[in-house]
Parts: C-alpha cells; sequence; structure tokens
C-alpha cells in the first residue's frame, strides 16, 4: 500500500524541486527549492528538512543557501538542488545559480553550479565550492562503484548552443579526486532535433556501464533518450528512445532486486501551461537488459501513476527517491494540489511489490 505525508509545506511560500538522500544513520535528508513561484524567481533559497522515522514526521526547514532577491533579469536565482549521500559518510548538494536571457545561456549570463557537504547527517553545511560545470538542472553527484573508475564522481547539467540559442546539449564533468578537480564537460546528449535535458546517470551492475535518461522537452509527448558510456562518463555514444512517453525529470536508480526504477513526470503534450500538462507523477519499473537494448519496444517497462495534481494550476514531477535496507522504498516530490495555489513537498513510502498484486509474481 502506498503511503503519503507532507514533507514540508507552507502556504506563505512556494516549495518544489526536491531531492533525497538516507545517511548511514537512516536518517532521511530532503532539499528543494523555495521560490516565490515557478515562474517568479524574485526570491529564492535552497531549504532542507529532516526525518529520523523514515519519513513520517519531518523538522522544520533549514537553510542551505543565502537567499537571493531577484530585482531583474541579470540577478542571479538558485534553481535546483540535488542531495548525495557519500561513500565516506557525508552528504553533497550540487545546485545550479542562473542568470540572464535563455535561462542564463546567453553572452554575460551565468549557469554556475555550486557544491555544499555535511558531515552531520544535515545538521549543519559547509560551502559554497565552486565547480566548472556550467548548465542547469544538474544531475545528483554519482559516486561509480564499479569497475576501474569506482570513487569517481560524475554530475550533468544541460545548457543552449549556438548563436539563437537553440540546441539542447546535455554535458557531463567528473572527478577522480572527490571534486577537487573535475574533468569535461563531455557531449551526452546533443541533436538538432531534440531538447535534450535533465540527465539522470545510472550506473549498471558488474560491466554494464552508464546509461543517462534524458527529457527531451518539445512538450510534444515524446520518449525520453538515452545514452551509454562504457568508460566511466569519459565519452557517450548511442543516443536512443527509452519506452517512456512524455517523460520529464527522470530520476534513475537501482533496486536491491536488481531491477531499475524510473521516476518522472507524465506530460502528454497540450496546450495551456501549468493546469493542462503537469497533472502527473508516476514510476516505471524496468530491468537492466531493457536500459541496455537500444531498441525501444524490446523494452519491458511498468508504469504506475503515483501521484494526480487536482489543483487548477497543477505543478508536480520532480522527485527523488531511496531504499531502506529493508526494501522500502521513500520517494519525494512537489505538487501544489490541496496547498493551491501554492507547491508542497509530499512524500511517498511502498515497495516494489506494490507494483503488483499481493502474492503476485513479477512478469518475467
Amino acid at each position: 500500500m502506498i503511503q503519503k505525508f507532507t514533507v514540508s509545506r507552507d502556504d506563505s511560500i512556494y516549495q518544489a524541486w526536491p531531492d533525497l538522500a538516507l545517511t548511514r544513520t537512516g536518517r532521511l535528508v530532503c532539499v528543494f527549492s523555495e521560490c516565490t513561484h515557478h515562474g517568479d524567481r524574485s526570491y529564492t533559497c535552497i531549504q532542507s528538512v529532516t526525518s529520523d522515522d523514515r519519513g513520517r514526521t519531518w523538522s522544520a526547514k533549514r537553510a542551505i543557501t543565502t537567499p537571493l532577491h531577484k530585482k531583474d533579469r541579470g540577478d542571479p536565482h538558485w534553481n535546483c538542488a540535488r542531495i548525495t549521500a557519500l561513500r565516506d559518510g557525508r552528504l553533497a548538494v550540487i545546485v545550479d545559480r542562473v542568470a540572464g536571457a535563455h535561462e542564463g545561456a546567453d553572452n554575460g549570463g551565468e549557469q554556475t553550479n555550486w557544491l555544499w557537504f555535511s558531515s552531520d547527517n544535515g545538521d549543519t553545511w559547509q560551502g559554497p565550492v565552486a565547480t566548472p560545470v556550467t548548465g542547469i538542472v544538474p544531475d545528483q553527484i554519482v559516486e561509480l562503484k564499479h569497475g576501474p573508475h569506482a570513487g569517481r564522481w560524475t554530475t550533468s547539467a544541460h545548457t543552449f548552443l549556438g548563436e539563437e540559442r537553440r540546441l539542447w546539449s546535455q554535458r557531463l564533468w567528473y572527478s577522480d579526486d572527490q571534486g577537487a578537480t573535475w574533468s569535461g564537460p563531455v557531449v551526452v546528449g546533443q541533436d538538432a532535433g531534440l531538447k535534450l535535458c535533465e540527465g539522470s546517470v545510472l550506473e549498471l551492475p558488474g560491466d554494464g556501464g552508464l546509461v543517462c535518461f534524458m527529457r527531451e522537452n518539445s512538450f510534444s509527448g515524446l520518449d525520453a533518450f538515452r545514452a551509454f558510456s562504457h568508460d566511466g562518463g569519459a565519452t557517450w555514444s548511442g543516443l536512443c528512445k527509452f519506452a517512456l512517453p512524455g517523460c520529464h525529470r527522470p530520476v534513475a536508480g537501482m533496486l536491491q532486486s536488481g531491477r531499475v526504477m524510473i521516476m518522472h513526470r507524465f506530460l502528454q503534450g497540450s496546450s495551456g501551461g501549468w493546469g493542462w500538462m503537469t497533472q502527473n507523477f508516476f514510476a516505471a519499473l524496468t530491468d537492466v537488459e531493457s536500459c541496455l537494448n537500444p531498441v525501444r519496444n524490446a523494452a519491458k517497462v511498468r508504469v504506475m501513476p503515483l501521484d494526480y495534481d487536482r489543483s487548477p494550476v497543477a505543478d508536480t514531477g520532480y522527485s527523488g527517491w531511496v531504499q531502506f535496507d529493508d526494501g522500502e522504498l521513500y520517494i519525494v516530490n512537489y505538487i501544489i494540489d490541496d496547498a493551491h495555489p501554492r507547491a508542497q513537498i509530499r512524500g511517498y513510502a511502498m515497495r516494489e511489490e506494490d507494483f503488483y498484486l499481493p502474492g503476485a509474481q513479477p512478469a518475467v
């Protein structure tokens, strides 16, 4: 049974674009953006909340960044935070700071990315630490576990290239010294006929390498796209579709069962903006073979609706998730719904078995 919880709700402010980490102590740490509105970044601040009871109750907000107050388009704002529980016990948060036209991609604009670290399970934060990463909506810091590149950090972000900033490019940076120095950018996905963005890098077990799932932002309901790396993210190839139509902001990860789960917003493609296209939050279950097979219709995928935003100006579908040792999954997502017209952070507790009837065996 899927249970829902309030992670953070403040009816005086818009709270959105969360991510989630699980510490060694079992604490959940959720980070998210606080802003005037999705379409108004005159005020922004990155906040965190913690839970020591598996997401049933949550702490008061703690600011990670200093607030930014934007008076004109040339002033910066904080955008989207991602969080990682590193193997040395620290937490790492990466946040993009954006200023200027074309979401900071114009000459004189800003698309910088900054790191904060916590050594006390999110009670306090040290930063900001500059990175060379240029782009918006960064991926988590992915710390590789397998093969010759174990210990490498990767992160990626998208930007807009060309004279008119019409070429969307998902690019990646990697570090072999825990963020002291970085190599990149490396192009993960770029095609003149597509708008590729919001990549989620997944390390597959054994020698499966890396796959990056990407949103396609034409607002036409196109499939997710993916690319592959077999050298720890240094090079990428094989851009192809994956059988998740209307997939926005994929967040992919391995389950204890060996299967793969991909959280995402479903955006069918239509007119009307908020309230008409951003109502549905989905969970997809697939397997490693499907992730690696470049043939779109060879994939085995189960897609489960997880939440629906009833607000007339619905806005939902950016998420983060973790799995406890006993198999329970905890997911965070932003949604307006009954907090209308503001957005709130909502939590969901479930298990992989919730994709199936009780007692039923997974499809083979």
